[in-house]
């Protein structure tokens, strides 16, 4: 009997199909941070909040005055899981108290001194901050995946840093060649 050895979609970008009803993931380009046989980890990268660097840096440091730049530097919801806790997605160029070197020169910090090292203009030159992830148990993106609610892309620090947050989704279907406007929730399995 052959062994089946599962294939996993960490450091991948997960599209959210057209027919999405959880409003927690319509229309979301969502990238995977970890994927076992455990469970899953990602941070949705197309969906701005209504808060910018600035905000959060009156809130962790109310007495330091944030640079106005700080003011156009988004922060985007992460997932609806711990929306208290950051998370930033930055080139592995510079370390800081916590963070993980992922793949492809991609990193993952979730101290807060990487948001005073932005703030103050000594930071990672490119990164996406995030306040929640997104979040499967074992088995369930993997379910997910077998009804069609999502379409798997590779990673593209293109996508990630260098398209807006509006066109993320769409870079990733044209990064496939598919239109997600002519994909369809039917699909047949072999």
């Amino acid at each position: 009997m052959k062994k089946h050895t599962p294939t996993y979609l960490k450091h991948q970008l997960l599209m959210a199909m057209p027919h999405m009803a959880d409003p927690n993931f319509a229309h979301t380009l969502t990238y995977i941070v970890e994927h076992t046989a455990n469970g899953a980890m990602g941070l949705v990268i197309n969906r701005p909040m209504d808060l910018n660097l600035a905000d959060i840096l009156e809130q962790l440091r109310p007495d330091v005055l944030s640079s106005p730049l700080c003011q156009h530097i988004p922060v985007y919801g992460g997932g609806p899981v711990m929306v208290d806790r950051g998370f930033v997605l930055h080139p592995a160029t510079m370390n800081f108290d916590a963070t993980v070197e992922l793949q492809d020169g991609l990193a993952l910090t979730t101290s807060v001194d990487i948001l005073f090292s932005i703030a103050d203009g000594r930071g990672p030159q490119r990164s996406l901050i995030c306040l929640g992830y997104a979040g499967w148990d074992a088995g369930q993106l993997e379910a997910e995946l077998a009804d069609n609610a999502w379409l798997t892309c590779p990673y593209s620090s293109d996508i990630l840093f260098a398209t807006s947050s509006d066109d993320r989704l769409d870079a990733a279907a044209k990064h496939l060649g598919v239109n997600l406007n002519l994909l369809t929730s039917q699909a047949g399995h072999s």
